[in-house]
């Protein structure tokens, strides 16, 4: 590690600093009133807080997959919807590192450094799980697109929007386009029980053009090599629940002392001293910890998949210890958004509090990739060496 990276990732990381104390007031009140952070992203693209991996010789901070973990966990602790709308823009970057596709990288750095961010709209509902309905088709020297996305995660804060559609032969085509081109409309009616803030609603394409520049392939084949971009994106989710945890501690903790009142036939003249709300908060503080501990291990993981002649079986291991993490990060998440109703009593279920926004947001999030197949696909890898598939999940 050369004294200028490390002076490039330590002036990301101040920025980073100032920009979350920034974030966290107002995080459960915006969500408890619908009002999407546009102001606060746009802040985040300015900071260049979304360049963390892009390396140094691009100009930019060169962090390693650990360290802009560590921020995203931040980031999510501090508002857990603009960590998970982030997700499709950190991804982008992988994919640019990882393209064998020169042009690309001098393409877009310059664009993202800038303060550009890129949205997906990538999946479909109405169909089965990862089929694409949506049409592109030759135009003269272009393309047209038609068709509906959903689950489209940050477009509506995006400068870019990252789409796939399938062609005339059934082949699936990736093309980047901007968010404000002609035919392109984004709605926000994503209605999910938790991260509404996310931006994830329909992205309508109505006779979109797309010029010819404007296509890429990125996606691997099934049986090409394993790409280290799906364990990214996937210890992103679990980075969130980290975030989500860590959050549910912060807000027991502050109820507790500023709220609570210890009930009828407790011992304790103040809550703090309460033994029971204690172990409460102790309990979450551990899972908060634990789900920090183990998505910070799966960046390492990572880390070391992507050193120079690293072993292809090191992007394997990865793979499991992201589907640990994601495993255990959930529970975590879960059972600590739990807990914190333990620390009071009926006016923790207030609605001023928004304190339910943790179970739904880190219920929410679990429910992208259920945790049950992340178990079985350890299981399997551990008892029989079965890889994990490769189907963008893993």
């Amino acid at each position: 590690m050369t004294a200028t990276r490390r002076h490039g990732v330590a002036e990301l990381t101040a920025r980073a600093d100032d920009y979350l104390r920034a974030v966290a007031p107002g995080a459960a009140d915006r969500e408890r009133l619908r009002e999407l952070p546009y102001a606060l992203v746009r802040e985040l693209a300015t900071a260049r807080l979304g360049t963390w991996r892009i390396p140094r010789e691009y100009g930019g901070p060169g962090a390693s997959v650990r360290e802009v973990f560590g921020f995203l966990i931040d980031l999510a602790a501090a508002d857990s919807n603009i960590a998970q709308a982030l997700r499709p823009h950190f991804g982008f970057v992988e994919s640019l590192l990882r393209s064998p596709a020169e042009r690309e990288r001098e393409r877009w750095f310059p664009r993202l450094l800038d303060g550009d961010l890129v949205g997906l709209a990538n999946g479909e509902i109405g169909a089965p799980n990862g089929v694409i309905r949506t049409r592109i088709i030759r135009d003269g020297a272009g393309f047209r697109v038609n068709g509906s996305k959903y689950y489209s995660t940050g477009c509506l804060f995006a400068d870019w929007l990252s789409v796939s559609a399938v062609d005339d032969a059934g082949d699936r085509v990736s093309f980047v386009v901007p968010a404000d081109r002609a035919g392109i409309t984004l709605v926000d009616d994503w209605d999910g029980a938790g991260q509404r803030l996310t931006a994830s609603g329909t992205t309508n394409f109505d006779d979109v053009w797309v010029a010819a520049e404007e296509i890429v392939d990125r996606d691997v084949p099934a049986d090409g090599p394993r790409s280290h971009t799906t364990a990214f994106q996937q210890l992103l989710l679990a980075a969130v629940e980290a975030g989500i945890a860590r959050n549910a501690l912060t807000d027991a903790v502050a109820f507790t002392r500023d709220r609570a009142r210890p009930i009828k036939h407790s011992s304790a003249k103040q809550s703090v001293d309460d033994p029971y709300v204690r172990h409460s908060v102790g309990e979450i503080a551990a899972r908060a910890y634990a789900a920090e501990a183990v998505v910070l291990r799966a960046a390492g993981a990572i880390d070391r998949a992507l050193a120079p002649g690293a072993p292809a079986v090191l992007l394997v291991q990865a793979s499991v210890e992201v589907a640990q993490a994601q495993f255990l990060a959930v529970e975590s998440a879960l059972k600590a958004a739990e807990l914190i109703f333990d620390v009071g009593g009926g006016s923790t279920t207030a609605r001023e509090h928004n304190l339910d926004r943790h179970w739904r947001n880190a219920r929410t999030v679990a429910n992208h990739n259920p945790r049950h197949h992340k178990a079985a696909v350890v299981g399997d890898y551990r008892l029989n060496g079965t890889e994990p598939p490769r189907t963008g999940l893993f």
